[in-house]
């Protein structure tokens, strides 16, 4: 057989046998980047200390104790006392049932019996290797995500404010970070949903493990159960390999589901199922895993609404709202506005190296007046865009692209906007920026900061 290139792969084989360790070198180094061989087991700790070994083949029966495994048992437990996530493969050549199930229950990935068929060893390893890359993968994603948490600064990392409505959400917040209810978090686009979601998870006991956000929206059905559930390889023409989905991914920490409303009822039992199971199934395998996810959810969508309309399963909307958040919107928190804006100006002014730049009373007067349809949002983009384009070092009214007027004409009246309910202003609004975009639904609601099935619901509801 020709000797394997780009060979990977680092193995230790711990045997009081030299002829099995030499032919054990000599066929296992055409595979393998690095073997090393050791007879004396009281040399473990200093190898896997300064070697980081992908899997350890470690004999269970040395000249002290003949075929009891005893020493193959205490060495183990040493190994995974210096490395936790150490990976195993005990050897013996008195091996039986009773012998496996002690060492897989001690900590062994798998066990081998010598003399061993060179083809069987072989595939034990490269198993072995495989998960030894699976468990380093998980905990360099918690080492991540640790260190994202280190960076937070404040228990509510970007969220600002201090309006009664905003306090209110914190209270909320406090109240039940720390235990596992599910969350349902609603609110209009850009009012700073998933940054709930992320209070809620790094002030909860599951802070130290991983946070997973899925835009539900953008997932697309053929691909839901792959995405959410993962798949086996050659579950379909694309699945080149086992993946995990992201129900899996998130075990022990928060599984954020946004944009729930969006799914069509097919979907929502699928999630339904998993949510009551705390089970799922990859696409192309039988077996079951287990998950233990916190769970909070998010939409834009009137979801009591669309539970009377047959559109959103009420079960799964009890599932999912064990407690609900209410995210107000802008307008109904403009003494937040100034804070909001200062914060974005900050960052803008650094991106943009314009250091000295602040916004003028007039223009943080007509932002308080401005009816944000697309809430923090569109705060942000418009600060953003007034830090790039204007000339001056205090920015003013007019280097705002506001859409909406102080004054509204209806019916032929001139009015202030504080005349009309919410209602008739959205109303106007979205008549308006249609008729800016020549119907163009998916512009319009760009600019409205709405998705397109929001957009689609309110011009039904207001028969435009």
């Amino acid at each position: 057989m020709a000797e394997k290139t780009n060979k990977t792969g680092r193995i230790l084989i711990v045997d009081d046998n030299e002829d099995l360790l030499k032919a054990a070198k000599i066929f296992l180094k055409r595979h393998f980047e690095q073997v090393d061989l050791e007879k004396n087991p009281q040399a473990i700790p200093s190898l896997i200390t300064n070697e980081d070994y992908d899997v350890i083949l470690l004999d269970m029966n040395f000249t002290k104790d003949v075929s009891s495994g005893k020493e193959g048992y205490y060495w183990l437990e040493k190994i995974l006392e210096i490395d936790p996530s150490a990976v195993v493969v005990l050897i013996t050549a008195y091996g039986d049932v009773q012998m496996a199930v002690k060492a897989i229950k001690a900590g062994a990935t798998d066990f081998v019996l010598k003399p061993w068929e060179n083809e069987k060893l072989l595939a034990t390893l490269y198993s072995a290797m495989k998960l030894r890359q699976t468990r380093q993968e998980v905990e360099d994603l918690k080492i991540k995500q640790k260190e994202i948490n280190l960076q937070i600064n404040s228990r509510y990392e970007n969220i600002i404010g201090k309006s009664a409505a905003i306090r209110k959400v914190f209270e909320t917040i406090d109240r039940v970070a720390g235990t596992d209810a599910n969350v349902l978090i609603l609110g209009e686009n850009g009012t700073g949903k998933e940054l709930i979601a992320r209070a809620l998870h790094n002030n909860s006991n599951r802070k130290d493990e991983v946070f997973i956000n899925v835009d539900l929206g953008s997932v697309s059905e053929t691909l839901f159960e792959s995405e959410l559930f993962g798949h086996k390889k050659g579950a379909f023409t694309d699945a080149k390999e086992d993946r995990a989905g992201r129900f899996e991914i998130a075990n022990k920490g928060t599984l954020f589901l946004d944009e729930i409303g969006n799914l069509s009822l097919p979907l929502q039992a699928k999630i339904l199922t998993a949510i009551q199971s705390r089970k799922v199934s990859r696409v192309g395998a039988n077996k079951e895993t287990n998950i233990d996810i916190r769970l909070v959810c998010a939409t834009n969508m009137p979801l009591y609404d669309m539970v009377k309309e047959n559109k959103f399963r009420q079960d799964l909307l009890y599932r999912i709202n064990t407690i609900e958040i209410e995210l107000p919107a802008l307008r109904e928190r403009i003494e937040d506005i100034p804070l909001l804006a200062n914060h974005f100006l900050q960052q803008y002014a650094k991106k943009y190296e314009k250091p000295a730049l602040k916004i003028s009373d007039a223009a943080i007067s007509r932002m308080q007046k401005h009816h944000w349809p697309g809430n923090i949002r569109e705060l942000q983009h418009a600060i953003e865009r007034a830090v790039i384009m204007s000339g001056s070092q205090v920015l003013q009214p007019e280097d705002f692209n506001f859409n909406a007027q102080p004054q509204t004409t209806m019916e032929g009246e001139n009015v202030t906007l504080d005349q009309f309910k919410l209602e008739d202003v959205e109303k106007i609004l979205i008549r308006k920026v249609l008729k800016k975009y020549n119907g163009n639904i998916t512009q319009a609601a760009s600019e409205l900061g709405l998705t397109r099935s929001s957009l689609y619901r309110r011009l039904e509801k207001y028969g435009l």
